[in-house]
């Protein structure tokens, strides 16, 4: 019987210097069964120390700098919050979509400034946006409330104080940094601590003064913070002194307000000369001033005629034609439609029970049309 043979098996290569074939049990790492990583021969010891020293230098730089890097990327995002990024919100045509959006954006500017605690232009933005969303969204919502929702007014307007002495907190800081003891220097004498400032701090001594007026507004029965009323009158002032066009007319604007809810009696003519220079300065821009005389000095007065006039001029006025301003005019529009559907809250037949100076029921001064709303004394 013949015997089939096997051809003979070759022998197997060598393999090529320098790689050395594993053991094929097992498994690949890669779940390859029978192939392994293959084994090189190292190089010397002295050669190795060569190649990585350069990258173990730079490992060790980079986890030194890495607060450093860190840092450098929060700035660059505070400088970006802090700068024009706010024309977004106020070209808007939806103050919904905007109020919706801006708790947000509030708290990643708390949350870079928790980085970058002392990044001064940031402080003061968030200052400012605390404020306007405080009135535009919180206060002056609950103002419009009927009698019937007077605990959620109520609620809502302790909110709103807690949103303005927020920002006014972060407004303080940015004028400490600059100034340390200046916050204790303006509550023992406002005028004079008033004097110690520049130019270049009007945004926050702006901010301050507003946020901590906002905060008396929201609550006329704290009396610690009505002491500092003052206060706001000398920042004010003091910036006029500075730069009286600042923001165009933003300060007249807001002495209009401080002047017709001074407690000692209403100026009229202070009141009108704000008004006017405003006017003036924003050259058409905002309708804010026309909803605060209105609500204001006209409602002090009892002057019906001129609330009316001012108020439907401010709603004839095309909030497009200055994108710039649109939020601000869309808010102190709807405002204004409020106080025309209210207006007999406001006026009375007999207009001799009331005088200059004398509040009438549920009325309160506003500054840009309700979105800094006032005391009435």
């Amino acid at each position: 019987m013949n015997e089939t043979r096997r051809p003979p098996r070759s022998k197997r290569s060598s393999p090529p210097p320098g790689l050395r074939l594993q053991s094929t049990e097992g498994r690949h790492p890669l779940g390859v069964a029978g192939v392994s990583w293959p084994e090189r021969r190292h190089p010397p010891l002295e050669t190795l120390r060569y190649r990585l020293a350069p990258i173990l230098l730079l490992g060790l730089s980079l986890m030194a700098q890495g607060c450093s890097v860190k840092g450098m990327a929060m700035n660059a995002l505070a400088n970006s919050l802090s700068g024009g990024g706010a024309g977004v919100y106020m070209t808007d045509d939806d103050p919904v979509l905007v109020g919706q959006a801006l708790p947000f954006s509030l708290k990643l500017m708390e949350t870079i400034l928790q980085e970058t605690p002392d990044h001064e232009e940031l402080l003061v933005a968030t200052a400012s946006a605390f404020v306007m969303y405080g009135h535009g969204w919180v206060q002056q919502p609950a103002s419009e409330l009927p009698v019937t929702e007077f605990s959620l007014a109520k609620a809502e307007g302790a909110r709103a104080k807690k949103l303005f002495l927020r920002g006014r907190g972060y407004a303080g800081k940015a004028l400490e940094l600059r100034y340390p003891g200046i916050l204790a220097e303006l509550k023992r004498d406002p005028t004079a601590g008033a004097e110690r400032f520049d130019k270049e701090d009007i945004p926050a001594m702006y901010w301050f003064a507003a946020a901590l007026g906002s905060a008396i507004s929201a609550d006329k029965n704290d009396m610690d913070l009505v002491a500092d009323l003052p206060v706001v009158s000398a920042l004010l002032n003091r910036a006029v002194e500075l730069q009286e066009t600042w923001n165009r007319g933003a300060l007249h604007e807001l002495l209009m307000v401080v002047e017709a809810s001074d407690p000692s009696g209403a100026s009229p003519e202070a009141v009108e000369a704000h008004f006017h220079r405003a006017m003036e300065l924003n050259q058409g821009r905002s309708i804010g001033p026309l909803v605060s005389l209105a609500e204001g000095l006209c409602v002090q007065e009892q002057d019906r005629d001129r609330f009316t006039q001012l108020l439907q001029r401010a709603l004839a006025f095309d909030v497009d034609e200055y994108p710039e301003t649109r939020l601000a005019n869309l808010i102190a529009q709807s405002h204004a439609r409020w106080l025309l559907a209210e207006i007999d809250e406001f006026f009375f037949a007999d207009s001799a029970e009331h005088h200059l100076g004398a509040p009438s029921p549920n009325v309160s001064l506003a500054l840009h049309g309700g979105l800094f709303r006032w005391p009435r004394q």
